[in-house]
């Protein structure tokens, strides 16, 4: 089936009822849990050398497999007050700078930081800023860690369609980002706001934070809000904020200011913790 082909027949799919299956079946303790699970490491060839538990019977279903820890050594972050690490295992699907309140998604597409934080004030923070998507495959860890310290300021879901994230969708579905289901959470750094954008997608209806734990499913019909401004929910560089239950995208928006790292380009493969830039002094 062809890219565009794919992408049409994707607006016709139950998203959501899908999703919802997979999120029960993913998380049922049966006999054919462990062969599932030997069939996905043969198939994406899944490095559990990395694992904190790399025995797969230890696994109770396939969920907790797929948010398996890794070992405390497996991904060293990189150090220096002003680094900008990457936030998740995966590949950059796009990065650079935000042009006004646009953000490129991929070839011949765009959305904006208004659109994609549901929220025309807090996009103002990301004018003219700097922007890095990142796809997490199948065989990728799904754990997201922060890419700089800060303090928790607000969590916004934001209800949208689960259309897939893999790259030859993103590059036919106009503002994927801005539609799909995500999880906005804001936070304040000592170089400025930070937003990271959890995307929900097809068979991806689970995200969970480590503060508020699952916050999809279920999922509202209405945009909700929390706030936790008055709370001080603090995370060192490179500690886990949340995860998804099966594989999609995390975006991180900075304000302008931001260097990236020299050669940074799409499809390149990355690791969580990986240097990726700087802030200035």
């Amino acid at each position: 089936m062809t890219s565009p082909l794919f992408a049409l027949v994707q607006r016709a799919l139950p998203h959501h009822a899908l999703s919802r299956v997979i999120y029960w079946l993913t998380r049922r303790q049966t006999a054919l849990a462990q062969p599932i699970m030997r069939w996905f490491c043969r198939a994406y060839r899944v490095d559990l050398h990395e694992a904190a538990e790399p025995d797969l019977r230890h696994y109770s279903h396939f969920n907790a497999f797929f948010t398996r820890a890794l070992r405390p050594d497996a991904r060293p972050v990189s150090s220096g007050e002003n680094a900008f690490v990457c936030p998740a295992d995966g590949r950059v699907s796009a990065s650079g700078s935000i042009d006004g309140d646009t953000v490129f998604q991929a070839k011949g597409q765009h959305y904006t930081a208004s659109a994609l934080l549901a929220d025309t004030q807090s996009a103002e923070h990301y004018h003219n800023g700097e922007f890095i998507t990142v796809y997490l495959s199948p065989r990728d860890y799904h754990r997201v860690h922060m890419p700089v310290a800060g303090r928790l300021l607000t969590m916004r879901h934001v209800p949208g369609r689960l259309f897939s994230v893999a790259p030859h969708t993103v590059a036919h579905i106009p503002a994927l980002f801005a539609r799909n289901e995500r999880l906005v959470c804001e936070f304040e750094t000592t170089h400025g706001p930070l937003a990271l954008v959890l995307v929900g997608a097809i068979n991806v209806a689970a995200i969970e934070t480590t503060w508020a734990g699952l916050v999809t499913p279920p999922a509202g019909k209405s945009l909700s809000v929390t706030d936790y401004s008055g709370e001080d929910i603090r995370f060192e560089r490179g500690e886990e904020m949340g995860r998804f239950n099966m594989g999609s995208t995390v975006i991180a928006l900075m304000p302008k200011g931001l260097q990236w790292r020299a050669g940074l380009s799409a499809g390149e493969p990355l690791k969580m913790g990986q240097w990726l830039g700087r802030f200035p002094r």
